[in-house]
């Protein structure tokens, strides 16, 4: 299920004044595994986009990595277990036990966190706890990650299970290479 909601008129100002998105405003998608409010797109800059995300529980978005884009995690609310490094080998199925050539591991991540991760790192979130988290994500360049979630929500969004075929392909088109699988225990 989709869901846009709208900014009342002149919340959004994009001039010599900037962009101001007051809270509980933007355009939201809406899926089981994930809910997305844009805050700032591809229309408002020229650097990043970004996103206020709700993770919920069980949510695993799989390690991945990016050729061009660079990614800003700030976690707001709740606990997400977080990578971000190269892993000594890259294995399938669980990325929860890679640990880098230096000795890091995932971290559990709560409020006030923040996860920069350049390009070609491997990277990856999960909520793992019974509550939803909730995270400030920024993406650079845009409109990328937006056109993204556009599409992975309307995947997401069918019935059943996640079509991990699917969401190859779009990940393929949006520099996302995928390391091990998106999954989400409801």
């Amino acid at each position: 299920m989709t869901s846009h909601v709208r900014a009342p008129e002149g919340a959004y100002t994009a001039s010599a004044e900037g962009l101001l998105v007051p809270p509980g405003h933007g355009r939201t998608l809406r899926a089981a595994a994930q809910e997305v409010t844009f805050k700032v797109t591809g229309e408002h800059s020229r650097v990043s986009s970004s996103f206020e995300v709700v993770v919920p529980p069980g949510f695993d978005v799989g390690a991945h990595v990016h050729a061009r884009s660079e990614e800003l995690f700030y976690v707001l609310e709740g606990e997400l277990e977080m990578l971000a490094f190269e892993p000594r080998v890259r294995t399938g199925g669980d990325w929860r036990g890679w640990e880098s050539p230096s000795g890091r591991r995932p971290v559990r991540a709560g409020p006030g966190t923040v996860v920069v991760v350049p390009p070609g790192c491997p990277h990856a979130f999960a909520n793992r706890t019974g509550k939803p988290a909730k995270m400030f994500f920024q993406a650079s360049p845009p409109p990328d990650h937006e056109r993204y979630f556009e599409e992975l929500i309307g995947i997401l969004g069918r019935t059943g299970p996640p079509d991990h075929e699917a969401i190859a392909e779009l990940r393929s088109r949006y520099d996302i290479e995928q390391l091990t699988p998106l999954r989400h225990d409801a």
